[in-house]
């Protein structure tokens, strides 16, 4: 027999990218009648070759990173962040980092940028891994249609 679970915590995992804002967007959906906290979570990491890039001046990945986890949010809701909704910025690769937090999320929501045609079939290898792994139900959002 299935159990049924309180739904307390949706951790979103956000690339800046349409389909990430539009992430952020239904799980929000998803939280507010059940009166769940939403997690917008970004990942960063230092390249493999970092010094190279200190040395030709491109450092601060961690603030391009805030400030494009920011520009999500605000995208997604405005300039009045909702107040279930936490953001978080963590150093690491997204799929390990997001698999991670999976373990005490209820539900894990990401975006899957999508390339159209045959290409539209496969899910990025973040999207895969974390519906492969994660700790707890993963729900893969599409980008908006353009109209």
């Amino acid at each position: 027999m299935n159990e049924v679970r309180d739904v307390h915590t949706i951790v979103v995992g956000v690339d800046g990218s349409e389909a990430s804002v539009e992430a952020l967007r239904q799980a929000q959906g998803l939280a507010v009648p059940l009166s769940a906290k939403v997690i917008a979570m970004a990942c960063w990491d230092y390249p493999p070759v970092y010094d190279g890039y200190v040395a030709v001046g491109i450092d601060d990945f961690d603030v391009r990173a805030g400030e494009i986890l920011n520009e999500a949010v605000a995208k997604a809701f405005g300039p009045e962040t909702p107040d279930n909704v936490e953001i978080r910025l963590v150093q690491g690769h997204p799929r390990y980092t997001l698999i991670e937090e999976s373990k005490s999320a209820d539900m894990l929501v990401l975006g899957r940028r999508g390339h159209g045609g045959f290409g539209g079939l496969l899910l990025g290898s973040v999207s895969s891994a974390c519906v492969a792994h994660a700790h707890c139900p993963v729900l893969v959002v599409h980008a908006p249609e353009k109209a």
